[in-house]
C-alpha cells in the first residue's frame, strides 16, 4: 500500500538535494576553469569553490542512495487520482530521468576529475543541460499541479504525512 504522503525524510532529502544540484550549477565556473587549465597540462587552482563541487556532487550521490534506499523501503504517494493518465506518464519519466540524471552526473563529474577520463567529462558537461531541462520541468509542473489543477501536491513535499 502506498503511503499518504512522504516522511519528514523524503522531504528532507528532497530539498537538501535540490539545494546542492542547484548550487552545483551556481558554484559550476570555477571547477570548469580548473579543468580547463588541467587539460592544458598547467597547474589548476583548486579553490575552496572547485573543492565544493566535488565535495557537493560526492553528497549529492550518496544521498542519491540513502533516497533511493528509503523510497524503495517506504513507497511514495500515489499521483493524483484524477490526473490524465498521460501527465502521470510524464511525471514517471521526469521522476525516473531525474533520478538517473542525479546518478549519472556525479559517478561521470568523480570519473573526469579523478580520473582524467575524457569521456566521463563529455558526458558530465552534456548532461547538465538535460538536467536543468528536468529540473525546470519537475518544478513547472509541480506549480501546475498545485495553482492551476490545485491538487495540492506541493503540499505533500512540505508537509509530513
Amino acid at each position: 500500500m502506498k503511503p499518504a504522503g512522504y516522511s519528514l525524510g523524503q522531504i528532507a532529502l528532497h530539498w537538501v538535494m535540490a539545494a546542492l544540484i542547484g548550487a552545483q550549477f551556481v558554484f559550476h565556473e570555477a571547477i570548469v576553469t580548473a579543468w580547463e587549465a588541467l587539460e592544458r597540462g598547467e597547474a589548476a587552482e583548486i579553490s575552496l569553490v572547485v573543492r565544493a563541487h566535488v565535495i557537493g556532487g560526492i553528497l549529492v550521490l550518496a544521498l542519491l542512495v540513502f533516497r533511493l534506499v528509503l523510497r524503495f523501503k517506504r513507497g511514495a504517494p500515489a499521483l493524483p487520482e484524477k490526473e490524465h493518465p498521460a501527465l502521470k506518464g510524464i511525471a514517471h519519466l521526469t521522476h525516473f530521468s531525474l533520478y538517473a540524471l542525479m546518478l549519472i552526473m556525479p559517478i561521470t563529474g568523480l570519473a573526469a576529475w579523478f580520473g582524467g577520463n575524457q569521456t566521463a567529462d563529455f558526458i558530465h558537461t552534456t548532461l547538465k543541460f538535460p538536467l536543468l531541462a528536468l529540473v525546470l520541468l519537475h518544478v513547472a509542473a509541480a506549480l501546475y499541479q498545485q495553482y492551476v489543477l490545485r491538487t495540492g501536491l506541493i503540499t505533500r513535499m512540505t508537509r509530513p504525512e
